[in-house]
This record gives C-alpha cells, sequence and structure tokens, in this order.
C-alpha cells in the first residue's frame, strides 16, 4: 500500500509547493480534485485539456516529485435537481474522463448523489426512514428514474475513455450513503460502481468499519483515512443526526478528526487487516478535515499514525503452516 493525500487541503498552494511539502514529509501519492465542491487549482480538466503545453508540463510535474496520482476526484451532485448543478457537474465529470484517459488512470471518484422527490422538484431530498409512506415512492422515483439511469449513462461513457472503475464515497445526504446502498447501485449499474471508502462518514452512523470493507470485497476502489470524534455525552441526548455547524464542537453529536483522534491504533489497525483480507493494495488518501489542528499538524499526525499501522510489505509464505 502506499499513502496519498487528497490535496485540497493545500488550495492556497501551487502543485509544485504542495509536492515539495508532501513528498517531504514523505507521502507518495496524490488524489486530485476536478472541480465543483472546491476549486481545481492543482489539476484543472479545462485548461489541461486544452492545451497539450499544459498537459505536458502537469505531467512532468508529477513525474519529478515521484508521485503516484492514485484517482480523478470530481466528487458533486450529478443528478440535482437544482438548476443548472446536474449540467456543471455532468460538464466536470467528462471532462475528468477524459484527462483520465490521458493521464492513463483508471479510476475516478464522485458522490452518488441525490435528486429530488419527483420530476417537479428543485431542490434535493434525502430520504432515511419508509414513513410517511409517501418516502417510498419518493425513493422508487429517485432510482429508477434517475440515479439509475444517470449511472449506467456514466459508466457506459466512463468505459469509452478506459476508466472502469468509479469509486463512489458513501456519504449521509446523498442516495448511495452506506455498504447497502451502493451494493444496491452496484447491482443495477454493473461492477464499474465500486467505493472510494471514507470511513468517517461511515462511523458516526455506527457502522463497523472493517464489517463494511468485508462486506465490500471486490468493490472497493480506493481508500480514503479520515476519522471521526464521537461524542457519547451528546448521542446520549440527541442521537448522531445534527445539523449544528462544524465549528460548534461542543454541542455536536460528532466531528471530524485525523486519524488516531477519533479511534486508536488498535482499531486502525482492525481497519489496514480488513483491507488485506480482501486483497486491497491501492493507496491509503488522507483527507484532512480536523477543525482542531492546522493543516500541518494533521496531516504530519496523520501520515506518523498511518505509517505505524499501515501493512507496507507482502506478506511471506506461512513457513508455520
Amino acid at each position: 500500500m502506499k499513502l496519498g493525500v487528497l490535496t485540497t487541503l493545500f488550495a492556497d498552494r501551487s502543485l509544485e509547493e504542495t509536492l515539495v511539502y508532501l513528498k517531504k514529509v514523505g507521502f507518495e501519492a496524490v488524489e486530485l480534485y476536478m472541480g465543483m465542491l472546491a476549486p481545481p487549482v492543482h489539476c484543472d480538466p479545462e485548461v489541461l485539456l486544452s492545451s497539450e503545453t499544459e498537459l505536458e508540463k502537469f505531467k512532468e510535474t508529477i513525474k519529478r516529485h515521484d508521485m503516484t496520482i492514485s484517482m480523478l476526484n470530481c466528487s458533486g451532485n450529478p443528478v440535482s435537481p437544482v438548476p443548472g448543478v446536474a449540467e456543471a457537474d455532468k460538464k466536470c465529470f467528462l471532462n475528468t474522463i477524459r484527462l483520465a484517459e490521458k493521464l492513463g488512470i483508471d479510476t475516478i471518484g464522485a458522490f452518488g448523489g441525490c435528486p429530488g422527490g419527483g420530476p417537479k422538484d428543485v431542490t434535493i431530498n434525502w430520504i432515511t426512514c419508509p414513513w410517511p409512506e409517501e418516502y417510498l415512492s419518493m425513493l422508487e422515483y429517485q432510482w429508477n428514474e434517475v440515479l439509475i439511469p444517470y449511472w449506467k449513462w456514466a459508466a457506459a461513457e466512463a468505459a469509452n475513455y478506459g476508466v472502469t472503475k468509479i469509486g463512489l464515497e458513501m456519504h449521509p445526504g446523498f442516495c448511495v450513503y452506506n455498504p447497502e446502498t451502493l451494493l444496491k447501485l452496484r447491482a443495477a449499474v454493473g461492477d464499474a460502481i465500486g467505493a472510494n471508502f471514507d470511513p468517517s462518514h461511515l462511523i458516526w452512523q455506527g457502522i463497523d468499519i472493517p464489517q463494511a470493507i468485508l462486506q465490500l470485497e471486490g468493490a472497493i476502489f480506493h481508500m480514503h483515512a479520515k476519522d471521526t470524534r464521537v461524542f457519547k455525552r451528546n448521542v446520549l441526548r440527541n442521537g448522531v443526526l445534527d445539523t449544528k455547524h462544524y465549528a460548534d464542537e461542543k454541542n455536536r453529536a460528532w466531528v471530524f478528526g485525523t486519524v488516531g483522534y477519533g479511534n486508536d491504533e488498535k482499531y486502525w489497525r482492525g481497519v489496514i487487516d480488513a483491507l488485506a483480507m480482501i486483497g486491497y493494495d491501492h493507496v491509503i488518501s488522507i483527507e484532512h478535515e480536523d477543525s482542531f489542528m492546522s493543516k500541518e499538524e494533521g496531516l504530519e499526525k496523520a501520515y506518523s499514525f498511518m505509517r505505524s499501522v499501515m501493512i507496507n510489505k507482502k506478506p511471506d509464505a506461512m513457513w508455520w503452516a
């Protein structure tokens, strides 16, 4: 396994400056963001697709710093009913798969997205329970009329550019938010749909991460390293669903954390063991969203922690068996 980082953390720095710092820390890979939810500072697909000179310059910069691109990430809401959003997301998706082909990358990341509850809606509607019964008909519309048709189109289009793996981040607020909903979409669309597995969004839902990894064997295309602090005192009062701002750490049920600050070393060793059991041998990409730490401190602590728990070499033969 290699250790990488989602570079949106350093949107205030150039690609060159970011890679110099990351290489100094010891990182081997980068996950690059294409736009929609954050500016594509380090890898702007519109620029790189329109200029062969800029594309070659970009490739040379990555190569010079001996970095692997683990994934191109175009996460947004491709099925949004908000006017203009889905169209912009579709454009970003198409640019991403076209750039992936030019870079020889077969894996991209995205969110599954969330439509409205019906064809006339202009806001999204994330449904979390089966009653009142109207929710069930809304779910049927979302999945059968919007979500599945879109991802069938997207998977077919991606294949035209050599992109065979679309890793969806399971994220509450979108229709694909846990292993069950990911596998539901994969069953309907095909094996091009898999996971960009981010533990942090599953932890606060109460999901056991090693069990989820084992459940998704063969469907994990990319892995994030990101933790969640769950504050039991607040969960016991109000549960885990929480709309308070992320900066209100004292009163929230949970907040994101640097790996090791939500769950201990033993917990994360179990996560690594589960990945080894399913044969995952790709990049683990740190996503730093810890409100208690600076960019550098949080990232460097995460790097040191993950290096201590990761398995870096393939095992020898079982001489004792």
